[in-house]
């Protein structure tokens, strides 16, 4: 059997040929090592030797990571992302083994759809992120700032006019531009600033934090474009519990990182998983998790295509509103 390390490697290279022999590796690494999946593995009668396609792999509900420690293999690591909520909420943590290994994965996902980071200023609007100190999409931006070239790249938190500045000079200069943006933030700055900016690309991570009524995503998407001078506005779909992310470039449909692939579950009865294209509750296969749980079942509804496309269409009941998740249409 294949040791946590030799997955770690793997993981750089897969494709779309190798990811199902590395996602069962992995399942059957994590059964073993992982204390926590291997006892609902258990407790569910799955039998690993048995399973030997993705869709019967069992997927964790993604509440086990507010109420325990999930680690596959024995490790320590001072690094532990935290979700945001509001006071009183219980939050999810993600204990990382190697903070590094999650910032490249996300440099590849992010070069894989949009071409080189060091190649764009990247402007970071996250100020809700900024107030804590454990935040992945923190961790990524700032990873993205220190590999851009441009001495212009950085955070801001609440100085709206300097960013407004920023956005003008990289717009006279002809630079690829990125601004990313939590929904409240990107909504404060244009009722202050306009900018008509075509090139630029303006994405989206979601969340009002409580400072904004909530909007739909395509309300939302509908008062930034025109305040931008854009034609589409990217989104980012992320979460504390994942190490790799998905990228919409517009109309709310969303490509995965190369290391997920996203199914839908039949909403009455969660063990039903299917690759067919419906809608239902969306389960995820991170292969970046290894150290982790490579397989999440979220809160989130969608539908995932024939191509593994996928779009958000909302949240199932009685499940908390999560910062890092995106609003939907």
């Amino acid at each position: 059997m294949d040791s946590v390390k030799s997955l770690y490697e793997r993981v750089f290279s897969v494709d779309e040929n190798s990811f199902e022999a590395l996602a069962l590796d992995i399942f059957r690494v994590q059964h073993k090592t992982n204390p926590i999946y291997r006892a609902f593995v258990n407790h569910l009668g799955v039998s690993p030797e048995l399973v030997t396609k993705l869709e019967q792999i069992p997927f964790l509900p993604i509440e086990f990571f507010k109420t325990h420690t999930i680690k596959t293999g024995d490790w320590q690591s001072d690094i532990c992302y935290e979700s945001s909520g509001t006071t009183g909420q219980v939050t999810s943590k993600h204990w990382v083994a190697d903070e590094d290994f999650y910032l490249k994965i996300a440099e590849q996902i992010f070069a894989k759809t949009y071409g080189e980071v060091k190649d764009y200023t990247v402007l970071a609007l996250l100020p809700s992120y900024l107030e804590r100190s454990n935040s992945s999409l923190v961790a990524m931006a700032n990873r993205f700032i220190q590999i851009s070239t441009d001495p212009s790249s950085g955070f801001f938190l609440n100085n709206s006019k300097e960013l407004y500045d920023t956005l003008l000079r990289c717009k006279n200069e002809g630079r690829k531009t990125i601004l990313l943006g939590v929904t409240f933030g990107l909504l404060d700055f244009v009722e202050q600033f306009q900018i008509d900016f075509p090139e630029l690309i303006v994405m989206e991570t979601g969340g009002m934090k409580g400072r904004r009524e909530e909007l739909v995503r395509d309300e939302v998407h509908e008062i930034l474009k025109p305040s931008f001078g854009v034609q589409h506005i990217h989104s980012e779909y992320g979460m504390t519990e994942l190490l790799s992310q998905g990228y919409s470039q517009g109309n709310g449909i969303f490509r995965c990182g190369y290391t997920m692939k996203l199914f839908t579950r039949d909403i009455n009865d969660p063990l039903t998983v299917t690759n067919q294209v419906r809608s239902g509750g969306i389960n995820i296969i991170d292969l970046a998790n290894v150290h982790s749980c490579s397989f999440i079942e979220t809160k989130d509804l969608g539908r995932v295509y024939a191509d593994g496309s996928f779009e958000v269409l909302g949240r199932l009941d009685n499940s908390d509103v999560r910062g890092c998740n995106l609003m939907v249409g």
